[in-house]
């Protein structure tokens, strides 16, 4: 049967857990149940609601001290008959979620598509394997650099940044996704202007690097945006997912004439995620339904940094871009607060399939951009080596002053 299963967390006054599922599964489906005629519960039975687990959990006194009132804890597991909705992300998330979003203390934690269901999402267009085969680089983590304090400043200003990020050893150089279009730094003419100076320092130096140029604008515009962009031969389109909706990003991700890879951005997402009992799961809107939407790359916060995710949640964002399964995996991009004594901490929990994201722990080197870059490559060339950070700044200056200033954390095995 084609269905979707959802995974809910839910904190209930009452304290029957079981009618509370009950109501759940009838309410977001036929509506009622017993009180229909037989005749009529034959014709709707396609259509109804299963209730397939509920499970008691632990009590937690913060949360009833929070609430100010006693629940009771629990995980409800229902399946959704796919005849109730079109196959489109919309749809389903108001089936799912739409009203009962709204209903007190539920979390939407995870969601199971049926096989016969996925075939109706594309997936990221590129993925792992794609994003790899354009750098060239296969056996290590990406590693990713940030324009900072743009805004304000011309194509010449901008140029000359990216160019020393690239200098310094970076894969990827994304814009700041509050960078939009504008008189000084317009959309295509960031574009063209990046794949000067990428081919520029290519020639001079052999490295290749990928430009993500933030795709915004009103909604009905982005398409054509994205297709000139590609016509352009933009490297990476920057998107801002949960400003526009996810069936924006799959929009995007399908169109045959948008040819460039996606990197989705968390903006927005904090409203829908931080709670502990409303709204949804990391690891489910960042990882899980971005990759299914056709993300290639899934920025997130870290569990380290400014603006720290909790591990587990973090952990459980990589794993759902990187599960084996029929759609190309995403690039898991733990952000925020990234500096070069981290990277065996990052490397340790997020594995080689994933890109270290930093701004501030590349631009704030007192060697600048380059140096800053540069202390990245010699933290990640030293992990793979498996000798200590302590030990790679012994050949790199750029290294040891970058601990020097910000710290190190190294990981024992």
């Amino acid at each position: 049967m084609s269905e979707v299963i959802a995974t809910y967390l839910v904190h209930d006054a009452k304290g029957d857990l079981q009618k509370k599922a009950e109501g759940i599964a009838l309410g977001l489906t036929v509506g009622s149940w017993t009180d229909l005629p037989l005749l009529e519960q034959e014709q709707l039975k396609a259509h109804k609601g299963r209730v397939l687990e509920v499970n008691k959990l632990e009590d937690c006194e913060k949360t009833n001290l929070f609430l100010g009132k006693k629940v009771t804890k629990g995980e409800i597991k229902i399946a959704y008959p796919s005849l109730n909705y079109s196959h489109d992300l919309p749809a389903i998330l108001t089936t799912v979620f739409g009203k009962l979003s709204l209903d007190g203390e539920v979390k939407l934690v995870d969601m199971e598509f049926s096989d016969a269901l996925k075939e109706a999402f594309p997936g990221p267009s590129f993925g792992v394997t794609g994003i790899r085969e354009k750098l060239g680089v296969y056996d290590r983590p990406l590693l990713m650099s940030i324009f900072k304090g743009v805004i304000g400043r011309d194509l010449e200003y901008l140029k000359e940044q990216l160019k020393q990020q690239i200098l310094g050893g970076v894969d990827l150089v994304k814009d700041d996704e509050i960078l939009f279009d504008n008189p000084l730094t317009p959309f295509e003419d960031r574009i063209t202007a990046g794949k000067e100076i990428i081919k520029q320092v290519y020639n001079e130096t052999g490295h290749k690097a990928l430009y993500a140029v933030n795709l915004s604008g009103k909604t009905y515009d982005l398409k054509d945006k994205a297709k000139r962009a590609s016509e352009l031969g933009a490297d990476v389109l920057l998107f801002n997912v949960f400003a526009y909706g996810l069936d924006v990003l799959q929009s995007l991700a399908e169109d045959a004439d948008v040819t460039v890879p996606i990197m989705a951005h968390p903006a927005v997402s904090g409203a829908l995620t931080s709670s502990s009992l409303y709204g949804f799961s990391s690891s489910l809107l960042l990882g899980k339904l971005l990759r299914t939407a056709g993300a290639d790359f899934t920025l997130f916060p870290s569990p380290y940094g400014s603006v720290a995710l909790n591990r587990e949640d973090a952990l459980g964002i990589a794993e759902n871009c990187l599960v084996k399964n029929q759609f190309k995996q995403s690039f898991p991009v733990p952000s925020a607060g990234i500096h070069p004594g981290l990277v065996p901490l990052l490397m340790n929990d997020f594995g080689i399939d994933s890109v270290i994201n930093a701004g501030g722990g590349v631009h704030g080197h007192p060697n600048g951009a380059i140096g800053g870059g540069q202390a990245f490559r010699a933290a990640i060339d030293g992990t793979l080596s498996g000798i200590s950070l302590k030990q790679a700044a012994e050949s790199s200056n750029d290294l040891k002053i970058a601990i020097d200033l910000w710290g190190s954390t190294e990981v024992n095995k």
